[in-house]
């Protein structure tokens, strides 16, 4: 693997307040960037045996897991089918297929071809967070815990396929369709390694188009969103971008000119967010895993036959979301004002129970215990939406292992991100030692088998990177 190859790299995501709402245009969600990252690497085929036009895809951390394709550009008209027999990837099938369409558009046939003449080797790996790595750790005889986690190699392999993988619910296929799209726009130099603010709506467009079709429906957009500028607070597009572009046999330009960044229909609103100083984001993953869709259609189903229960319930919620939101703003602002008071009022809550956060004078402090207070009515609404809905949104037994962790001292917040269900838990903690006191809970907890990730928040989104500067990578490659 050369050191001059293309790599484009796109993080995943925590949806912290925004559940289910941010289907809807009316209403926004807090989405949180993760410093666990997908990586797209793009090298022509230099071993000789890349026979034109084909395209293999490999992902080495899983078993049966390498894919060809033939494609070749022909006058205006792009050739693509896949030529692998034995199992489909209909993520990077569909990304390749449409991404490469969109550059046609952008660069002439001859250009295109060049580019595939010599075969092209494209290696996806995703960091170890975003699957499940019990079994890893019970090979090594290691218990599931912080430390043994980070002594676990990068990039390590699941001994899985991709249709048995336990997800960590991080947004891996968002991750990997925004990481695979940007490396491919960067490889045919559609897109410069800047990335600057109208490449990366490109990239964003593009993404959410291809991300949908695999899934075969136009969905919220937050996870690619992310993907693609980190943490925000996210408003969704009109699904009506999209949803007449939904055919496998769109046209080139159509479809191009829909996902053009200068097209003025995209009405997504992405307003850049920080967790305030001192906030950490901890995340774990909870080994029993929800079905996200089939949560979303009961819940759907029932907004639809309830639409005033629902739509009361909802507007609540939504306004909930935006103090928790402005909250975490005001912190921010507080400490830009009075560095001083703030780390002394962080540092007083810090060992205390949120619950006793009354206890510490002053306005800073006022605004904490606000912050935990309207986070806690987001927890009841979700729960109350759980028992009208009859979906596990906030499973009892979650309810349990959140209190437990909301009772420890320097925690703001527990709660179930994005559909909730089994998935993961997000804290977020004051100090290290509530993350070692939590991590601590974790462990010993005996009812969920609830596993440590080493993910915090990060609010890069996309980004083109150098090989030199992702430990492991290397490694992954020459394998």
């Amino acid at each position: 693997m050369t050191q001059n190859c293309t790599i484009a790299s796109a993080p995943g995501k925590v949806l912290l307040t925004g559940g289910y709402l941010v289907l809807e245009q009316a209403y926004t969600g807090l989405v949180i960037g993760t410093s666990a990252r997908f990586y797209t690497v793009i090298n022509s085929e230099n071993s000789g045996t890349g026979a034109a036009g084909t395209l293999t895809v490999r992902s080495p951390q899983f078993d049966q897991a390498t894919w060809q394709y033939k494609s070749i550009a022909k006058g205006d008209k792009l050739e693509f089918e896949s030529i692998t027999a034995e199992s489909s990837n209909k993520f990077v099938e569909t990304c390749l297929k449409f991404t490469l369409q969109i550059i046609l558009e952008r660069i002439n046939a001859e250009q295109l071809n060049q580019l595939l003449r010599s075969g092209v080797e494209v290696t996806i790996v995703g960091d170890n967070d975003f699957y499940s790595q019990s079994a890893q750790l019970e090979a090594k005889h290691l218990s599931n815990n912080a430390d043994a986690l980070a002594s676990l190699d990068p990039f390590c392999k699941t001994h899985a396929t991709l249709s048995t993988v336990h997800k960590t619910g991080l947004g891996s296929s968002a991750a990997l369709t925004t990481s695979l799209v940007a490396a491919l726009l960067l490889y045919f130099k559609v897109v410069n390694e800047s990335l600057n603010k109208e490449e990366k709506i490109l990239i964003h467009n593009v993404a959410q188009f291809v991300h949908c079709f695999a899934q075969g429906k136009v969905g919220s957009g937050f996870d690619v969103s992310s993907a693609v500028w980190g943490s925000h607070r996210y408003k969704r597009f009109n699904p009506a971008i999209l949803t007449p572009i939904m055919d496998e046999n769109v046209d080139s330009k159509i479809l191009s000119n829909a996902l053009d960044s200068h097209n003025q229909s995209w009405d997504n609103d992405v307003t850049p967010f920080k967790l305030p100083p001192g906030f950490d984001l901890m995340l774990a993953d909870i080994d029993a895993g929800s079905h996200t869709p089939t949560l979303v259609g009961k819940v759907l189903a029932w907004k639809k036959s309830k639409p005033e229960e629902a739509n009361a319930l909802w507007d609540e919620l939504g306004t909930y979301n935006s103090k928790v939101e402005q909250h975490f703003r005001q912190l921010s602002a507080y400490h830009e004002q009075d560095t001083k008071l703030y780390d002394e009022t962080l540092s007083a809550c810090s060992q205390l129970k949120s619950t006793e956060w009354h206890t510490v004078p002053g306005f800073i402090a006022q605004e904490f215990v606000e912050l935990v207070n309207d986070a806690n009515h987001v927890r009841s609404l979700l729960q109350m939406m759980s028992n009208l809905s009859d979906v596990p949104i906030e499973p009892k037994e979650q309810t349990k292992l959140l209190n437990e962790c909301s009772s420890v001292p320097g925690v703001a917040m527990a709660v179930v991100p994005g559909a909730g269900g089994y998935d993961a838990i997000v804290c977020i903690v004051l100090s290290d030692k509530a993350k070692q006191d939590v991590r601590q809970v974790w462990q010993s907890w005996k009812e969920l088998n609830v596993g440590p990730l080493l993910s915090q928040a990060d609010s890069h989104g996309v980004t083109s990177v150098k090989l030199d500067t992702v430990p492991g990578l290397s490694a992954v490659l020459s394998k």
